[in-house]
């Protein structure tokens, strides 16, 4: 059974990794690293959203795989959610938020920078997951070239922010509708073993339609995190939700 203990503002998400991953269809993708599959986000996205942190977002750009754990994201509650894409009802931009639930939903802010979301809950039920920063793993160097900015800068001038996060790993709007719970499929979320992390739970940024709940959900200490990114409060850095 998934347990959850929360102390003094901090949450940590303890499991027994078997069981959990039988529960939510968790597949072996290679010896250290297990493939999610579709029962995972086949929950509302506060639910989702936590258990997301401290896996693995992998993209496979030109023949090879870039990936980075995942420090921080955002849950969006779809038609009872005014921040949400899908607050109006369903429309050939947001389709993919009505599931199935595992899709990759890429939009476009400011005409220049890309968002990478993931649909939760049941087909017919909007929802969504907006990844907002990880931590490079593979392909660190691709990644910061991508970024324009030399090896071995900060994890969060790489990929702290869902705009920064995007050019890091090469998404465009090109990966929309793309099924992440696929074993072939170019995006993929995985779990590599990594031992749950603590994580606290603030308001979302960077909207201003009910930007009061409590739904972002950020690991501590903030290494990748796209909100204390003290060099730039730009835009890509900052913007939110599906």
């Amino acid at each position: 059974m998934l347990q959850r203990v929360i102390t003094q503002g901090r949450r940590t998400i303890p499991t027994d990794r078997e069981a959990l991953g039988q529960c939510l269809g968790i597949a072996e993708e290679e010896p250290h690293r297990r493939r999610i599959g579709r029962r995972f986000f086949n929950r509302s996205p506060e639910i989702v959203a936590p258990q997301m942190l401290g896996k693995v977002l992998r993209h496979k750009f030109n023949g090879k795989w870039l990936s980075g754990r995942v420090t921080e994201v955002e849950a969006y509650l779809g038609l009872n959610d005014p921040a949400s894409h899908a607050y109006n009802g369903r429309t050939e931009r947001n389709r993919v938020l009505f599931g199935p639930p595992g899709m990759a939903y890429v939009y476009l802010i400011y005409g220049m920078y890309w968002c990478l979301n993931v649909s939760c809950l049941p087909e017919g039920q909007p929802g969504g997951v907006l990844f907002r920063a990880i931590e490079p793993l593979e392909g660190a160097k691709t990644m910061a070239r991508l970024r324009s900015l030399p090896t071995g800068s900060s994890a969060s001038r790489i990929s702290g922010g869902p705009g920064r996060l995007c050019q890091a790993l090469g998404i465009t709007r090109k990966i929309n509708g793309v099924d992440m719970t696929r074993s072939d499929s170019l995006l993929r979320f995985a779990d590599d073993g990594h031992t749950a992390p603590e994580f606290e739970v603030t308001a979302r940024i960077g909207i201003q339609k009910a930007a009061h709940l409590p739904l972002r959900f950020v690991v501590s200490p903030y290494r990748a995190a796209s909100g204390i990114d003290t060099e730039s409060q730009m835009n890509i850095n900052q913007r939110g939700g599906p």
